[in-house]
C-alpha cells in the first residue's frame, strides 16, 4: 500500500461491518483484483484444447465481411 496510515475499521454492535482506507490504496486493491482477474482468465484460456488447421486451408477459404 501506499501510505503509511493504518485503516480505520468501522463496528456496528462490537462487530467489524467495513474499512476506511486512502483512496490510493482502494485504486491499488482495485487494480490487483483487476490483474488477478486476468490471469485467471489467462490460466482458463491456456488450458482450452485448441484447434489447429494447415496454413494452406486457412488460406483457401475466403475471408468473412461482418457488415
Amino acid at each position: 500500500m501506499s501510505t503509511n496510515r493504518e485503516p480505520e475499521i468501522v463496528t456496528r454492535n462490537g462487530k467489524p461491518v467495513s474499512v476506511i482506507i486512502p483512496i490510493e490504496d482502494y485504486e491499488e486493491l482495485l487494480e490487483r483484483a483487476e490483474d488477478a482477474g486476468n490471469i485467471a482468465w489467462l490460466k482458463r484460456a491456456r488450458n482450452k484444447k485448441r484447434h489447429y488447421r494447415p496454413l494452406e486451408e486457412y488460406l483457401a477459404k475466403p475471408a468473412v465481411v461482418s457488415e
